[in-house]
């Protein structure tokens, strides 16, 4: 996925300096979320589904594991990279390209889902709006999705972000409320709700994982220049030192909508 300067003060976001810990340390969906979209009609085996922002393909190969015929894009060709290498070695053909998910090479109507998992915030929304119509076939649905720690409700979680905040103060993802929107705003004038669901999920994590995992995310790995990021991670590894067993529970809210677009009028 892509950054934009509307984001934490105008700092530049570079996801692809964070591919290797992103692959290797940022947990993905636990299997009670798909579970979940299969009853509400999204994975479903032979569907085509085209999973935007699909960074280093954790959704879209879960996808394609269940019988999807996907495909994944993205702008970082780091993430790409480490995607294509990750389905080789599951032995998943998935056809992962880099590109904008507002301009995509796909013919129109190619696809029965597109996904947009922890990426929407990050796009042109009105010319991803118009290219998400574009691509869905009749009937087809957008879904998207976050999994994301609760600093408030979760004491690790918290210290963690304090000590992102400490090295880049213009960080601006943090505290998160948990609040999850019926129907979000910019959707309603564009499409109709057609399912969603939030639940809370504990997920574990090593020590080596959670650093992981935090320098993976915007405020550190896609931000910071490397030496930052090392002076962040020695702080972290003293701070879990002696906070955390070495494995331990993060507490997590999943959340998910699924859109039916209204079709675009000439």
């Amino acid at each position: 996925m892509s950054g934009t300067p509307s984001h934490d003060h105008g700092r530049s976001i570079d996801w692809g300096g964070t591919s290797a810990d992103y692959a290797a340390c940022r947990p993905g969906y636990p299997p009670s979320f798909y579970d979940r979209l299969a009853a509400l009609g999204v994975g479903l085996t032979e569907q085509r589904l085209l999973d935007l922002g699909a960074g280093t393909g954790a959704v879209s190969r879960e996808f394609a594991w269940r019988g999807c015929m996907v495909s994944g894009v993205d702008v970082a060709e780091n993430q790409i990279r480490a995607a294509r290498e990750m389905a080789r070695e599951e032995g998943l053909s998935v056809d992962f390209r880099v590109g904008p998910a507002e301009d995509t090479d796909f013919p129109d109507a190619s696809f029965d889902v597109i996904t947009a998992a922890q990426s929407w915030l990050y796009f042109d929304r009105e010319r991803a709006i118009a290219e998400v119509k574009r691509l869905l076939a009749p009937g087809g649905r957008l879904m998207t999705c976050h999994i994301c720690w609760l600093p408030r409700e979760d004491a690790v979680a918290r210290r963690s972000e304090e000590l992102v905040l400490k090295h880049n103060p213009d960080w601006t993802a943090g505290d998160y409320s948990g609040d999850i929107p019926a129907f979000p705003k910019w959707a309603r004038s564009h499409s109709c709700l057609a399912g969603m669901f939030y639940y809370d999920e504990p997920i574990r994590f090593t020590r080596e994982q959670w650093r992981g995992r935090i320098r993976a995310c915007r405020g550190v790995g896609a931000t910071l220049a490397a030496e930052q990021v090392e002076g962040f991670d020695r702080e972290h590894v003293a701070l879990l030192a002696k906070t955390v067993p070495e494995e331990f529970t993060i507490l997590h809210r999943i959340d998910a909508h699924i859109f039916a677009p209204e079709p675009t009028t000439e």
